[in-house]
């Protein structure tokens, strides 16, 4: 399949176009086109531009709603509660981050939690543009419809794949974090099984029992599941904070697992918070770059190969592409520019 290499703005305004053609309104195509292009330069390609087409689908279907705002279910001074009504997740988070930020700002700590919402796309994607106003972000979410991630010792599926992100500004570079608690992403899975790639490790538990690296398996009659982040030795670990994350999104929000929704969607937990009105701005900035200095220090395993912060390739790769451009399918380019 032949590539083509299209500049960021051009891309951007062709995505947006894109998504107004079906019906999104102009602040939700941007804001959609905006994150999704922000996942692909960071690296983040299975939450990035292979997004496109099953979001506008999503909206040729009706399954994402094209226009309106999303309900206050519950408000206080630090805190709210949406029904995202389906409408786009990037816009909704971006929505949700910016209200918590100003909460932030007044009270310390905003956090606002999301039923309801479309999918959200790359968790890593929003949080650079929140560390450069010296916020921390917390971020999660959870698809209460999806069930590929098995419970620690068992092998019936039961949760998604519940990813954490997080945004701490430092010094200089920010670090940016963003793990799911299973052992890897139903997309990576999906790319193996179209590519005919094996997995990078036996991250599957069949409904056997067993585990395997085929991503076939996962299409199985019954399919394989996710293993929790940390596998058959350590699942418990990532089982654990599965948990933590189907209670902060959830179970906060409102709207879960219990209510058996048939929509693909997210339940969406985000959190802002000031160092300010903590121990201070400056300490806090200090205190990371000194900490992110001295993991940088560690002495290398493999010299060829020391360590890195969360975030840093991924900052890399979108200095890069924003220089030179992006690279797209024959598909994509059809899709976006015939």
């Amino acid at each position: 399949m032949s590539l083509h290499l299209i500049t960021y703005e051009r891309l951007l305004n062709a995505l947006t176009k894109a998504f107004q053609d079906k019906n999104l309104e102009p602040s939700k195509a941007a804001s959609t086109a905006k994150i999704l292009l922000e996942g692909e330069l960071l690296g983040h390609t299975t939450h990035g531009l292979a997004l496109v087409k099953p979001y506008l689908e999503e909206l040729e279907k009706g399954m994402m709603e094209t226009s309106g705002d999303p309900e206050i279910i519950n408000s206080t001074e630090t805190t709210q509660t949406w029904d995202g009504r389906y409408l786009p997740g990037p816009w909704l988070t971006e929505l949700a981050i910016e209200r918590a930020s100003t909460m932030a700002k007044n009270q310390g700590i905003g956090t606002i939690v999301i039923q309801k919402s479309h999918h959200i796309a790359c968790l890593a994607a929003f949080l650079e543009a929140v560390t450069k106003n010296n916020l921390m972000c917390i971020l999660a979410c959870s698809d209460p419809r999806n069930k590929t991630v098995s419970p620690f010792g068992g092998k019936t599926p039961v949760y998604s794949p519940n990813p954490l992100a997080l945004g701490i500004p430092t010094m200089s570079e920010p670090i940016l974090i963003d793990v799911s608690m299973s052992t890897t992403a139903n997309a990576v899975v999906n790319r193996a099984v179209k590519n005919g790639q094996s997995l990078g490790g036996d991250w599957l538990l069949t409904a056997e029992g067993k585990t395997t690296s085929d991503p076939n398996a996962f299409f199985a009659d019954p399919p394989a599941s996710l293993l929790p982040f940390g596998g058959m030795d350590l699942g418990y670990k990532g089982f654990a904070l599965g948990i933590m994350i189907e209670a902060m999104t959830n179970a906060l929000g409102g709207h879960g697992r219990s209510s058996e929704p048939n929509r693909w969607g997210a339940s969406v937990f985000v959190q802002v918070i000031d160092p300010i009105r903590f121990a201070g701005k400056s300490y806090f900035l200090q205190e990371m770059e000194e900490f992110k200095n001295a993991c940088l220090r560690s002495a290398a395993i493999n010299p060829e190969h020391p360590v890195r912060m969360p975030g840093a390739m991924g900052l890399a790769k979108k200095k890069k592409q924003l220089e030179e451009g992006l690279y797209i399918d024959s598909e994509l380019f059809e899709c976006l520019f015939k």
